[in-house]
């Protein structure tokens, strides 16, 4: 291979898009693309399949439900050029089991939805705020700017499983999903209000995300099985499991930012950040007599210990079994639940951890008989940042220095959606 390529590491939907874009070839791991996006479907009986058989399966997606919100009209044209969108306006709330209370997402701008004490005391909790005051850290951020009565209530509870009990630890990152709107808080508190936040509206193509990402890895040239051992950035020359090489000129990267450095042998002298691991179980089920019909919720208190809940079939009917799509009788769900930073867990804990959650939303009369129950384990699921760290910018600038470009969401150690991590591979820029 000559040594004047540029060259992609990753076919999930930014490496994708930059191969659609740049037309040059893609390395995965993986034997099919997606990365988290990637969909596969499983029938009653638990065969499992990555690809659309007789319509009586169950679909779901390895990281949980993957909706497109706030794609502008650039990403929106790519996508419907691929495939045609159906569009949602969303539902989600922060459900309260011991109450049996559902409250509209934001919390804080649905106050009139709280017991009357309850939502007076953390209205004028906020207003007295001063949120021009400097701070640093997730916890203190949530605090000042949603005061003592709805941080115990949700906002502590809710990222302790979250983040796995880092946010007393890691800079504040919630500023684009969780707004601040003192206007609308207080009419929140008086009336009902329309929805807010940074995904009201949101698309997801017609034939699925599997369907769209067949066609953007069909308009690329993709090396399966690919799994990177070591970079090295001397001889610009990557050497994979299987025992093969490539040698690049640049090279573009979706792999995360750490996994990056440790690859390369290059150092940063800052603390790595944190991250947290997901075990996504993704659950097929006779729907239960008090199933919501929301598209996911927030669960600030689990036995189970899990922090949301997605309903993907009360997003499109097309999860369920063709069978079930009419009659509304069964339901697909992914449940999400949070650890510091682990390889893989161990068989029977996930074994436990899945029966666990199974047990909770049968007592929740969200889910009657599981007819299907399949975990999946990320490793890096959500990325962090300790206060003031200066790693990710040395990181990204170091890895350039030595002609590694990293682009999308793990790339560059940041939260985004699937549109923007569409537009990074689409807009990629290399070269010095």
């Amino acid at each position: 291979m000559h040594r004047d390529k540029l060259l992609i590491l990753g076919a999930g939907i930014t490496g994708l898009s930059a191969g659609v874009s740049l037309s040059k070839e893609i390395y995965e791991a993986n034997n099919i693309p997606g990365g988290i996006c990637t969909s596969y479907y499983v029938n009653p009986e638990s065969k499992k399949t990555y690809l659309y058989t007789d319509g009586e399966t169950y679909r779901f997606e390895i990281g949980g439900g993957h909706w497109i919100h706030g794609a502008d009209d650039y990403v929106m044209k790519f996508i419907n050029r691929l495939s045609p969108v159906k569009c949602y306006e969303r539902k989600s709330a922060v459900y309260f089991p011991d109450w049996d209370l559902y409250v509209p997402y934001p919390l804080q701008n649905h106050l009139s939805y709280l017991p009357r004490d309850i939502a007076r005391k953390a209205l004028d909790e906020i207003i007295q705020s001063d949120h021009r005051k400097d701070v640093f850290i997730l916890a203190d951020w949530l605090r000042l700017h949603f005061g003592k009565t709805l941080c115990e209530l949700f906002f502590f509870p809710f990222h302790e499983l979250y983040t796995a009990g880092l946010f007393t630890k890691i800079e504040p990152q919630d500023k684009y999903k969780t707004p601040v709107d003192k206007e609308q808080i207080i009419k929140g508190f008086k009336e009902k209000i329309p929805p807010a936040g940074y995904n009201t509206t949101f698309v997801y193509p017609e034939r699925g995300l599997d369907g769209l990402i067949d066609k953007m890895a069909k308009a690329c040239k993709v090396n399966f099985n690919k799994e990177v051992n070591e970079i090295d950035t001397k001889k610009r020359e990557i050497f994979f499991k299987d025992g093969t090489s490539a040698k690049y000129k640049d090279l573009i990267s979706t792999l995360p930012l750490n996994k990056v450095i440790k690859l390369t042998n290059l150092s940063v002298d800052e603390l790595e950040p944190p991250y947290t691991s997901v075990l996504v179980i993704n659950i097929g089920a006779k729907k239960g007599s008090r199933c919501p019909d929301h598209h996911w919720l927030y669960i600030p208190k689990s036995k189970s210990g899990f922090h949301r809940v997605g309903f993907y079939s009360n997003v499109d009917s097309s999860f369920l079994p063709k069978s079930s799509r009419g009659n509304n009788d069964r339901v697909a769900i992914y449940v999400e639940k949070a650890y510091l930073p682990k390889k893989n867990l161990e068989a029977e804990e996930i074994k436990r951890s899945c029966n666990e959650v199974v047990k909770e939303l049968q007592s929740w009369m969200f889910i009657d008989e599981a007819e299907v129950i399949d975990p999946t384990w990320i490793e890096i699921a959500y990325t962090w940042s300790y206060p003031g760290s200066k790693w990710k910018h040395g990181a990204i600038q170091l890895l350039r220095q030595n002609g590694i470009y990293q682009i999308g969401r793990y790339g560059l150690w940041e939260c985004q959606g699937i549109a923007k991590s569409i537009k990074d591979g689409l807009q990629v820029k290399y070269g010095r």
